[in-house]
């Protein structure tokens, strides 16, 4: 295929090229004026931006929480990721206690066979384990590793293990992401208001404040710091935690830091409306002007990447609860967190280009280039330069898109944007060469998209 006329957008700016896919799904030539082979393919690019297919590097395509679980899966919410432009996800693999790792991923990989667009894992941790069990990751291609500092009951572990995983990952090259938030005091300040009769949807935000959130990085940090390891921060949701992201990185800490779409865009108004139980996610919404200093923080590089911690629920689910109780929403502590965003990633950070709060540029690199460096899957992937993946996305700056659940592809009966359209989505989109998206509908197939083992990138 010889994409012509467009403009190709990386982190160095915008440029006139045409780019040409080969038979092998790589990108086979870039330039002015490339003139079309015999029986080529040739799409008219003008008008449109020619960028690398996008790079999500949290999702959560099997979640099961108590009587209810994610709603979406690997043939769904792949195919709802290419119609909005990613071509390349990491799903976040989960080795319950006492469950081997290995076990877990095993599972993982064959839940996955029917993805319609590339994936790697990470590798989620709920208690201590060896360094072997770090080394086994690396040598199938998971270099990258969860830790929660949040979730006593299930998830959390305490700072020793966190230590330890520093260590053992930075032996072997590895990335440590974790969820920071100081869990403890949350599950106190979750069972005062439970004591005082406080059930509401607003009360999961009042009992996660931006100050515990600020706290937890500022001690990972700190760890990071005194083990030499890299350590990654997701989903940040506040201007505090920000803060303590940024204090660590002007001091020399490897310390990188993920947002996600939902806390640039929304707020904690949301949580107090009729359907407040909608909007439940973790961190929680904040106030808007948290938002606000995200962006900066977008622009200014404190900020690395935006990933969407996809994890979609239905109405009726998130009624239900955890327990899976009629009314259970009406008890803040049962409502299951988590929000859809595969498909909306790319259009609602070219929101703030549009804007402009960031360059086209840095749409780019906050969406594929960054997140494929820091995750090893680069220069196959979130590049076009010769010889990577021909994950290509050719959006159209212009084309509108409503982002209402009825109109997009994720597997939820709704959408935190309803009401709301887009300005700026793909017209086309290639992984490895084949189209998986056309004109705003899935052309892919189940099964087309491949695992790809990542590298250390932190030797």
């Amino acid at each position: 295929m010889l994409i012509r006329g467009g403009t190709v957008v990386d982190v160095d700016g915008e440029r006139a090229a045409d780019v040409r896919t080969g038979p092998d799904g790589r990108i086979a030539e870039v330039g002015l004026a490339l003139a079309a082979g015999q029986g080529e393919e040739v799409v008219d690019a003008t008008s449109w931006l020619v960028v690398p297919g996008g790079v999500d590097v949290h999702t959560h395509l099997h979640l099961p929480l108590g009587a209810v679980a994610a709603s979406d899966d690997f043939a769904t919410g792949t195919a709802a990721a290419a119609v909005g432009g990613t071509t390349t996800l990491v799903e976040y693999v989960t080795a319950y206690r006492g469950e081997r790792p290995l076990d877990a991923l095993a599972a993982w990989s064959a839940r996955a066979e029917p993805a319609a667009v590339d994936y790697g894992f990470h590798m989620t941790f709920t208690e201590a384990v060896g360094e072997g069990a770090v080394a086994d990751c690396v040598e199938r291609g998971v270099t990258s590793f969860k830790l929660y500092m949040a979730y006593p009951d299930t998830l959390q572990v305490g700072d020793d293990v966190i230590v330890a995983v520093l260590r053992a990952a930075a032996r072997h090259g590895g990335l440590v992401t974790v969820h920071a938030e100081n869990g403890w005091e949350i599950e106190a300040l979750r069972r005062q208001a439970l004591a005082e009769g406080r059930t509401g949807v607003v009360e999961h935000a009042n009992t996660r404040p931006a100050r515990l959130e600020a706290g937890a990085v500022s001690r990972v940090a700190s760890m990071a710091e005194r083990v030499g390891a890299a350590a990654y921060i997701v989903h940040v949701s506040s201007a505090p935690a920000l803060a303590a992201v940024r204090e660590a990185q002007e001091r020399g800490v490897a310390l990188m830091a993920e947002t996600c779409p939902q806390y640039l865009h929304l707020d904690a108004g949301r949580l107090a409306g009729e359907d407040g139980e909608q909007f439940v996610c973790t961190p929680p919404l904040r106030d808007p002007w948290h938002g606000e200093e995200l962006w900066h923080g977008l622009a200014s590089g404190w900020v690395h990447t935006v990933a969407t911690d996809h994890c979609p629920f239905t109405r009726v689910d998130r009624r239900r609860g955890v327990r899976g109780r009629e009314g259970g929403w009406a008890d803040f502590t049962e409502i299951p967190g988590g929000l859809p965003g595969i498909e909306t990633r790319l259009a609602l950070v070219y929101e703030g280009v549009r804007a402009g709060r960031i360059t086209a540029g840095d749409w780019v690199r906050l969406c594929a280039e960054a997140p494929a460096r820091t995750f090893g899957l680069w220069p196959a992937k979130g590049s076009l330069q010769v010889g990577a993946d021909a994950d290509v996305v050719l959006w159209d700056p212009e084309r509108r898109q409503d982002l209402d659940a009825a109109s997009l592809h994720m597997r939820t009966d709704h959408s935190p944007y309803e009401g709301t359209t887009a300005t700026g989505w793909p017209s086309l989109v290639l992984c490895r060469g084949r189209v998986v998206a056309r004109d705003g509908a899935f052309a892919g197939e189940a099964g087309w998209g491949r695992y790809v083992a990542r590298q250390p990138v932190f030797r």
